[in-house]
Order: structure tokens, then sequence, then C-alpha cells
């Protein structure tokens, strides 16, 4: 099978109408597909079409479909702005185009890449707040369990929340489960192996855990302080 013309031949069955689409992810680099890699096709939809995302499975591929029109795509990117996580931007600007005008999707993808290699810039001082005290309330959380059981519990939810502290501070953008780890080497290889090896030995994670809250701030208890938001404002707890 080949991914692009598949891909282009999905858009042309499913979205004829489509301003544009893009094959995205690892499946567009042959050296990076695996058996498990997907059709991640973005969909530009003519003004006013409905957005959705879409699984399912079409001439033998698994197909993940993430469909706007372009206004749809914008809002999208803006509020992974504001989380630090860029999923969709990444898609686009390192994306293919399988379907539309030839350079259709060219002006977004443009944007896409800039934003990309801008980065999400330095944290509110709100949120270093939120993720010194998080980091610091598991800190000890981990050093008062009461079992074997609860320090594997307690270590690993430590051990992600300092992924995501470090990359925070260091302003880069963050990422979930294996994107996670791909921010952490983008920003700083050594890191990312420390923290990797600190995943099973909790005096290695406590160590690490420190060292990044004092290169923030150090940790955080006594005078922090938040109130409840009023009804119907976004949720910002970082923890």
């Amino acid at each position: 099978m080949e991914p692009t013309v598949d891909a282009g031949a999905f858009v042309a069955d499913r979205y004829p109408e489509a301003r544009w689409a893009l094959l995205t992810g690892s499946v567009v680099d042959a050296s990076a597909r695996t058996a498990g890699s997907d059709l991640d096709v973005v969909v530009c939809l003519t003004d006013g079409g409905m957005g959705h995302r879409d699984s399912l499975r079409w001439h033998g591929w698994p197909v993940e479909v993430f469909a706007n029109p372009e206004s749809g795509h914008r809002w999208f990117l803006e509020k992974e702005g504001a989380r630090r996580k860029p999923i969709l931007c990444r898609m686009i600007a390192t994306g293919v185009q399988v379907a539309g005008e030839p350079g259709a999707s060219l002006a977004l993808q443009s944007e896409c890449r800039a934003l990309l290699d801008a980065g999400p810039g330095a944290p509110s001082d709100t949120m270093l707040e939120d993720l010194r005290y998080a980091v610091t309330d598991l800190l000890d959380d981990l050093t008062y369990t009461r079992d074997a059981g609860e320090a594997i519990a307690a270590r690993h939810v430590l051990w992600e929340r300092v992924g995501h502290f470090a990359l925070a501070a260091a302003g880069r953008w963050d990422g979930g489960g294996k994107w996670l780890l791909r921010e952490l080497r983008a920003w700083d290889p050594g890191w990312a192996a420390r923290w990797l090896a600190a995943v099973e030995h909790d005096e290695t994670m406590t160590t690490l855990a420190h060292e990044t809250l004092r290169a923030a701030g150090g940790p955080l208890f006594e005078g922090y302080r938040r109130t409840a938001p009023a009804m119907g404002e976004p949720d910002t707890d970082h923890r």
C-alpha cells in the first residue's frame, strides 16, 4: 500500500468537496513508519462545514480524520498554543498535501511551521507556581508512602509531572505519551536520558525532581493560594 496515494483516494471518496487535505504523522516518513502506522488525515472543509474527528478503517488502513473549515483549524491552533501542546499544529506543519488545488494548504502550513519554530514562550508566573506546588506535593507523597505499591504509583505520577515541568520552565512545547519523551529529547537529550532512568528508582527520581525545582524557583508550599474560578471560566489547573 502507498500511503499518499491511498490517502488521496480516501479524501476523494469521503470528502470530495474538501478545499485541501494533508496526510501527516509517521506514515509519511518511510524510515519512521511501523506496522501500526495509520493514515492521519487533516481535511480543510469548505466554509460552514461541520468540524469533526473520525476514526475508521478504509481499504485495510486505520484512518484518523481531523476535519474542520479553516476557521475551525485556527480555533484549535489557538487552543493548543494556550495548552502548549501543538498536536494539530505539528500535523499541519509536517503534512503532505494529497487533495485540493496545488499549494492550497501552503499558507496555513507556513504559519504552523513558524509557530512550531517560535515555541510557546515562557510560562506565566501562575502556571510555573502551579507546577512548582504540584511537584513539591508529589515529592512529599513519594517520601512518605506506606508501601511499595504506593511508592510505584507516586513515583510514576511524579515522573511524568517533572517531565512536563521541565519543558514548561524551559519555554518549550509540551507533549503527552511518546510525544513527552520526543519533546524532552529535542530540548535536552542528556536530561531526557536521566529522566528515563529515573522511572524505576525513587532516589534518582527525587534527585531529578529537586534539581528541576531549584532551576525554576525552588519548592513551593507556604504561600501558595488559589481562588475558585467563577462558574463558566476555563480550568487553569496545571497540576
